[in-house]
């Protein structure tokens, strides 16, 4: 039996990491200042955030797996790699569930993964919720020895380890260890496979940002083939110190007040998303402050 706490919330929110506004005009200014490349967020109050994001009751906080930072797409994500940082915010936090979105698997040896993942499960206390994707960098590729074109076959073939579909190949008595229950596996995107094989194989779908109209097509689709498991989706948000600032509309999100950001995630709700994730690259004002803001006027409005 699979534990999804994710799917017990009903409709809830949570944080995309970093926790970091680099994509600012404040942040541009500093990352230039400090001679670091676009896309390489600062770090150095990663700690503080997260567990002020636990604190606050942010229900999820996702993290992302790029392994190698390329100037053609700019963006290091939360720089840590993604394992060895899930392990360590589930020391340093106490409820928040901690999800990946997405680790790439056909760059990954999928017997470790099962490894790092049930370890991850265990450690945490059964809050992770393992996003999976089969990569969409081709540069990454050749350096790890992977055939890029080959990508949709080996994330299948890592599904059915992490599904325990390839048990048949431990020799006798071999086992994985830490033995933790099932955890959820979220597929990103579609990973070179159709809607019915993510429908029937994979417990949840992590949609790309869009506007409220385009979920509600996503949505649609995604109950035909997988039911009631859940739909997640992010926002990147620059959110305003202004209650009643309308939404304006940017790549992947919007910036907005607390009302304009109510409106937008009722909107969300109401085309059958059941989670999103704020991405707060783009923020203008205090990270803190933007949290403990939303904390206090959004959350309570959905997390019942």
């Amino acid at each position: 039996m699979t534990i999804d706490k994710l799917k017990n919330l009903g409709f809830s929110i949570g944080v995309e990491l970093p926790l970091d506004n680099d994509w600012s005009r404040d942040g541009q200014k500093k990352r230039i200042k400090e001679g670091k490349p676009f896309g390489v967020p600062d770090m150095s109050q990663h700690k503080e955030r997260i567990i002020l994001a636990d604190e606050l009751g942010f229900s999820t906080a996702w993290v992302r797996d790029v392994p190698l930072y390329d100037p053609n797409f700019g963006d290091a994500a939360q720089v840590f790699e993604a394992f060895t940082y899930l392990g360590y915010l589930a020391g340093i936090t106490k409820n928040i569930l901690l999800g990946t979105a997405a680790v790439v698997l056909p760059l990954r040896q999928p017997w470790l993964v099962k490894k790092s993942a049930n370890t991850m499960a265990e450690l945490s206390n059964n809050r992770l919720i393992l996003g999976v994707a089969s990569g969409d960098r081709p540069s990454e590729y050749p350096l790890f020895n992977v055939d890029y074109a080959a990508r949709g076959q080996l994330f299948r073939e890592a599904i059915e380890v992490l599904k325990d579909e390839s048990d048949s190949k431990l020799q006798p008595g071999q086992k994985i260890y830490p033995q933790v229950p099932q955890y959820p596996i979220y597929a990103a995107g579609l990973a070179q496979q159709s809607p019915q094989f993510i429908g029937k194989n994979l417990d949840g779908w992590l949609a790309y940002p869009g506007i409220p109209d385009d979920h509600v097509k996503r949505v649609a689709l995604w109950r035909s083939v997988a039911g009631d498991k859940p739909y997640v989706s992010f926002i990147h948000l620059d959110f305003v110190d202004n209650p009643d600032a309308p939404i304006e509309r940017h790549h992947f999100g919007v910036r907005t007040g607390v009302n304009g950001l109510i409106k937008e995630l009722n909107s969300m709700k109401a085309a059958g998303v059941d989670h999103i994730g704020l991405h707060f690259r783009r923020n203008e004002l205090n990270i803190e402050q933007s949290m403990a803001d939303i904390a206090k006027n959004v959350l309570p409005v959905f997390h019942k």
